[in-house]
């Protein structure tokens, strides 16, 4: 490529043709082009959009590499899409692969398309150069594409067939597999699925045609191998059916292009490497038969110093020390797959999880197609998003099983389904590969053995070290001789070694499948043992008061190891109460419906064993109506919350701590029904109970007393805001500016200043209580938005309708996330967006919002409510706004008559 004024140019390609992107980019530059492109010039943490737009801006044209991949609408940037296709910069557009049956978008169809590939590397630069310099007459014939060579399928020691000769054909894989890679070792990347001089020595497993996903680990193993000069060792390690060996598998043969010497090799066993390397030395005519193994390895060593373009796969290492001495040297790459995450010194390491749901989903549904998105989901789910499960299934699934039934099985009998359906090119199921490590740490490490069976009764999420530090004293087996000061560590390190578990310093996580294997495996008397051990661990592992904000962190870890843990829920009492408080947990930090679904789960089971009266099984009915309520179900709320009081009042007497417990939530619920007098008068009975009991100034009593007051603001706002500034005052100095409660007072006295039409000292209280809200209970919390739905009312009524039209909309949508469009707290929500937009005068948007909130008021609250005659009157106001002062004289009209119609019925019954 010469002549042609110098251009600059911007690489637009799908992720899977990077080997074509680095290719043509390369000969941009060596033909004195400027080029931008990702791989090379943008580094971890740019922004990407930014630097999509910088470079689409800067470029005289985009090269626009044209491919199957290319056209898929799912991986399409805005940006991208916009700025180079819409725009008026020159598109170079380049088939790599055939198009015949690809749908190309309408605006680049009409677009001529360069077709450089099935063409060897000189006819593919002189296309190069003709699409973005221009024809011109050749000086001679052209040459004719390259030759097509085949693979012969040979026998590999252990089983594995393998492709063993020379370069890949175009009819066994696409352009693309054959990646030209560059990086910082120099080496010129080749043109993709062309031949090389010289025929490459191929020792590899035939490729996984259903493998998907990992595009990324694959890009980033790519620059990770060719960043250096030296040889490169990488370490692919994780946990058993991560898909360690699929992922090396598919790199060697997208990159096979690439190198001249690609060899595989079984390395579990570390000393029959030098065999495998002298299999090598024969092809590459090194080995002599009479020197031995060890010799002949060696002088393959030695001839790889001196040699470029090599990739040496050891898979399914174990350990690092064993391998170290016959790991090459020279200008090539080494990849080692292994459970043991312990490569340090010896190769740089690169840890796989399992999948994200959406590469899991797209899994599942390329091999079983009539699989919708909603059960994948739930099955990837299920599967813990682990590849080599998700595999299993799909086999089981597509073979004759509904998802149903398989979903079913998973969680009664997890190890007999996970022994069917294998993955291509897996040596073993997972019941199977997770039975024998299993088997081999029993064997050799007892103690971690024990810690093994225990965790396989925690939850899946992961499981903090310090509970068994704080724990050890509950533990048997599992806490190893006392004097180890080197415990649990010392136990931990052979989970991880074995790839049972993953461990950091803080934390160990077993898979969610493998925990269900093992627990399948153990005896019932076993079993037993184990989960007593597992319950009271997590029972002393209770990070303090669930009303604290500060240990929140702390409670959500351990509430998930409550919610799921396989262990006895009913014994010991201790573990009684962390449930009960786990589930005041989930509900004081906003989680309403799983904290309904444990508690009524304990409910149950409680009843049964315990009985319906049992303090804790009433302290499950408490959080039961809390989450009602919160949800919107406030009658069924009433109902059972009165139900709970009663018992409570029965059995542990009026002025029990837990008995004006659920007095306090039938008050609030009282209030949310709209019957504001009832709750106000069941408050003010909790508060005289609460000053005899415990004094004036007690934190409990002072609660009492605000919610009293926040109850008097419509009635007697004057005394409301009196009554709250003492309040405060006392919660500042007992329990500080952000805590709940001071912060809820704090609330009040500014909505009574609202309520008094003093708005420019209400608004800056509720802009403080809202920062304070946010950074103690997080955005999208109840509280939290109550203060943003009272600041919108303030700032409407000071004229600031735009910014209480923001914050109002942002309000609604949060509420919607966890509650039902027929809340209390949502219908009022509503109400306040429709007056905002009254008050900018979009009449009808407003209306269709009242409409549908004095519809759910007055079904779910009454015509009575004082809601609901709010809303009726702010929707006859819009009406006369509109011009249609009938409609508004129809309801003002309607709501006279069912107020005589109620009152007649009073009399009668009197």
């Amino acid at each position: 490529m010469t002549g042609g004024a110098k251009q600059r140019y911007f690489i637009s390609y799908a992720g899977v043709d990077r080997p074509w992107a680095e290719w043509v980019g390369w000969y941009l530059k060596a033909a004195g082009h400027e080029v931008e492109l990702d791989v090379w010039d943008w580094r971890t943490g740019d922004d990407f959009v930014d630097r999509m737009d910088r470079a689409l801006n800067q470029a005289d044209a985009v090269v626009a590499l044209f491919s199957e991949a290319y056209f898929d609408p799912k991986r399409w940037t805005r940006g991208e899409k916009n700025a180079a296709l819409a725009g008026d910069r020159r598109i170079i557009p380049l088939a790599i692969e055939s198009l015949a049956e690809v749908a190309v978008p309408p605006l680049l169809s009409t677009l001529v398309s360069q077709k450089i590939h099935g063409l060897d590397e000189e006819a593919a630069r002189e296309a190069l150069r003709e699409a973005v310099e221009g024809a011109r007459l050749p000086d001679e014939p052209p040459v004719f594409p390259g030759r097509a060579v085949t693979l012969e399928a040979v026998a590999v020691p252990g089983g594995a067939a393998v492709l063993e000769g020379v370069a890949v054909p175009e009819s066994a894989a696409t352009p693309g597999d054959a990646v030209a890679g560059l990086g910082e070792d120099g080496v010129r990347p080749r043109l993709p699925g062309a031949a090389t001089s010289s025929d490459p020595v191929l020792r590899l497993g035939r490729r996984n045609l259903d493998f998907s996903g990992r595009e990324a680990e694959l890009t980033q193993l790519r620059e990770d191998l060719t960043n250096g000069d030296r040889t490169v060792v990488r370490a692919l390690h994780g946990m058993g059916g991560i898909g360690k060996t699929q992922l090396a598998l598919e790199y060697a043969h997208r990159f096979a292009g690439q190198y001249d010497v690609v060899w595989w090799i079984d390395a579990e066993q570390a000393d029959q490497v030098p065999v495998h390397y002298t299999e090598l030395a024969r092809q590459l005519g090194l080995g002599r038969p009479e020197a031995g193994a060890e010799a002949n390895a060696r002088t393959l060593l030695g001839h790889l110093r001196t040699r470029q373009r090599w990739l040496i796969v050891l898979d399914n290492a174990e350990d690092p020390e064993q391998l170290q001495p016959w790991l090459p040297d020279g200008p090539g790459h080494v990849l080692i797959t292994s459970r043991n995450p312990d490569w340090r010194g010896v190769a740089r390491q690169t840890g796989l999880d399992v999948f994200d749901r959406a590469d899991s989903v797209a899994h599942l549904r390329a091999q079983i197609p009539t699989l919708g998105v909603e059960d994948a989901g739930l099955l990837a789910a299920d599967l813990g998003d682990l590849p080599l499960a998700l595999a299993q299934a799909a086999g089981v699934i597509g073979s004759g099983m509904t998802v149903e039934r398989y979903r079913g099985l998973l969680a009664t009998d997890t190890e007999r389904l996970l022994e069917a359906g294998g993955a291509p090119g897996d040596r073993a199921s997972l019941a199977a590969a997770v039975g024998i490590a299993a088997a081999r740490v029993a064997g050799e490490f007892p103690v971690a053995a024990a810690l093994l069976r225990l965790g396989a009764f925690f939850g899946p999420d992961p499981i903090p070290i310090k509970w068994l530090e704080g724990g050890r004293g509950r533990l048997t087996d599992a806490a190893g001789e006392l004097d180890d000061v080197m415990w649990p560590r010392s136990a931990l390190q052979p989970l991880n070694r074995f790839g049972l578990a993953r461990v950091d310093h803080e934390s160990f996580q077993i898979h969610r499948l493998t925990q269900a294997v093992l627990r399948e495996r153990i005896t019932a008397e076993g079993a037993r043992k184990v989960r007593t051990e597992a319950a009271l661990v997590l029972a002393d592992a209770v990070p303090g008061d669930p009303e604290a904000p500060e240990s929140w962190a702390s409670w959500a870890t351990l509430a998930s190891h409550l919610v799921s843990a396989h262990i006895d829920r009913t014994e010991p009492d201790e573990v009684r109460s962390a449930l009960l408080n786990a589930a005041h947990f989930l509900i004081l930090s906003a989680q309403v419906h799983k904290a309904w679904s444990l508690a009524s789960d304990l409910r149950t089971s409680w009843t049964a064993a315990l009985g319906a009266d049992h303090p804790d099984t009433l302290g499950c009915m408490e959080y039961i109506g809390r989450a009602m309520s919160e949800t919107g179900d406030v009658h069924e709320a009433l109902s059972l919350i009165r139900d709970t009081l009663t018992r409570r009042q029965r059995v542990l007497g009026e002025d029990h701590p837990d008995t004006l417990r659920s007095a306090n939530d039938l008050s609030v619920t009282l209030d949310s029904c709209g019957r504001t007098s009832e709750g106000r008068a069941v408050m003010e009975d909790i508060c005289r109970r609460r000053r005899r009991l415990l004094g004036e100034h007690h934190p409990l009593t002072l609660q009492a007393t605000s919610r009293l007051a926040h109850s008097m603001l419509d009635s007697d706002p004057e005394t409301a805001q009196r009554m709250h500034e003492e309040v405060l005052q006392h919660q500042r100095r007992a329990l500080g500016e952000d805590h709940r409660d001071t912060l809820s007072t704090a609330h009040g006295l500014a909505s009574a200043l609202a309520f008094l039409g003093r708005y420019a000292q209400a608004r800056p209280m509720l802009e403080d209580i809202w920062r304070r809200k946010q950074r103690t209970l997080g955005d999208h919390h109840r509280d939290t938005l109550m203060t943003a739905q009272q600041l919108t009312y303030v700032l409407s009524k000071m004229g600031e309708h735009d910014e209480a039209l923001r914050i109002s909309e942002g309000v609604l949508r949060m509420q919607r996330q966890t509650m039902r469009d027929d809340h209390p707290e949502v219908i009022h929500a509503v109400n306040n967006l429709a007056t905002t937009l009254s008050y900018l005068r979009r009449f009808p948007e407003a209306v269709e919002l009242l409409i549908s909130a004095r519809n759910n008021a007055r079904r779910v609250l009454g015509d009575d409510s004082e809601l609901t005659e709010r809303i009726t009157k702010n929707l006859a106001r819009v009406y006369i706004a509109l011009g249609k002062p009938f409609e508004a004289h129809r309801l003002t009209s309607d709501r006279r008559k069912q107020r005589k119609r109620a009152t007649g019925r009073k009399k009668k019954r009197r």
